[in-house]
């Protein structure tokens, strides 16, 4: 009697604990199964849809997203530099290139489990050279120019989110260009 006892309560702990870490990495670690990748950026198209798929959906939902349709805008996450090599708090980077054409746009950093509001450059602030290239430094010290301040000295994510865009809607997602994630220097 005890002896099965146990083996009904070894058998619900291996059960729960193990839907339970199978939920968990999905949610936390696995990518979006529909996200296309483009340089250092991610990107997926059915996010915030009823195509997307359960976990995208659950993940949508538990970061309190608003759902952009295919002519408003998307947003392109990196959580990589040019290398490959996570985005760290510790590390300048320098952000270069060109976005996708859009009426406006914001780039920011999301540092994982924490619920501050992200510090934000958005397009209309944006300094650019006479040729309209620009470059914006990542970096927990203040830099010349534009800058965005990074508060953590762990990893983040850079968001960029493009909006009134005729791009996203009309053209294929892999011949858009995106900015560039170069690493400068690492304190640490």
């Amino acid at each position: 009697m005890l002896k099965s006892l146990l083996l009904i309560v070894l058998a619900l702990v291996i059960a729960l604990g193990g839907g339970a870490g199978s939920v968990w990495l999905m949610m936390e670690e696995v990518e979006d199964f529909g996200a296309l990748t483009i340089g250092e950026w991610s990107v997926n198209p059915t996010e915030g849809t009823p195509q997307a798929d359960p976990y995208a959906k659950a993940r949508f939902a538990r970061e309190g997203k608003l759902s952009l349709g295919a002519a408003e805008g998307a947003q392109f996450v990196a959580a990589r530099d040019t290398t490959g090599q996570p985005l760290r708090g510790a590390c300048d980077y320098a952000v270069t290139g060109s976005i996708p054409a859009s009426r406006f746009w914001t780039m920011h950093a999301v540092q994982p489990g924490t619920a501050e509001t992200p510090r934000a450059l958005q397009s209309l602030a944006l300094l650019r050279d006479a040729s309209g290239s620009f470059s914006i430094a990542l970096s927990r010290h203040l830099a010349p120019g534009n800058w965005l301040q990074i508060g953590t000295e762990g990893p983040y994510r850079l968001v960029l989110a493009v909006y009134d865009t005729p791009t996203v809607g009309t053209a294929d997602f892999a011949e858009i260009t995106l900015p560039r994630i170069v690493r400068e220097r690492c304190n640490g």
